[in-house]
């Protein structure tokens, strides 16, 4: 896919990343089918393993997930997901964000969920997920909600990630200028 096909990514503070998106219909489905490879090859080449479509600017309960297992792509496409169990059992990991770029920070979610969406040619999916990909899931699903993975940490960790993003932001823009 040509670099022209790729999306801008929205950063931190767009008040789109903020935002509780609306759930496609079959109105958008159009839409969506053009969208989902656009946001896959820009999923990739950021490189990510997760981009949502606020992220993107597009409000729709929409994501695309990809954790490449043994290296190798195996892309899923989520629209109007949802988590309809979790476990008890909590696991930490360390996420980032491209809407936060080379900020990371320890986040805590449950270890293993089922999901249920549909896929891009309609059908109903469900599926359990843990480990990297449960985390993965449930990093891009806060997206729809308007959520990002540093509300999960504490107000002092999250406002000195905020701010030296600013400042790295800053600094780039100065740079280029």
């Amino acid at each position: 896919m040509s670099d022209e096909s790729l999306l801008p990514i929205l950063l931190v503070p767009d008040k789109r990343l903020r935002t509780k998106t609306r759930a496609v219909s079959n109105a958008d489905l159009d839409t969506v089918r053009e969208l989902a490879p656009r946001m896959l090859a820009t999923m990739y080449k950021a490189p990510g393993i997760g981009l949502a479509a606020p992220q993107v600017g597009v409000m729709l309960r929409m994501a695309v997930v990809d954790i490449q297992k043994d290296d190798k792509q195996d892309p899923m496409v989520l629209i109007n997901p949802e988590i309809v169990a979790q476990s008890s059992e909590l696991a930490t990991r360390e996420e980032g964000c491209l809407s936060l770029p080379n900020q990371y920070a320890e986040v805590t979610r449950p270890a293993r969920i089922k999901l249920r969406w549909l896929a891009l040619d309609g059908s109903r999916k469900e599926m359990e997920a843990d480990d990297l990909l449960a985390t993965c899931i449930q990093h891009e699903l806060d997206h729809l909600d308007g959520v990002l993975f540093v509300d999960h940490i504490s107000a002092l960790k999250r406002n000195m990630l905020l701010r030296k993003l600013a400042k790295e932001l800053k600094n780039k823009a100065r740079d280029e200028a």
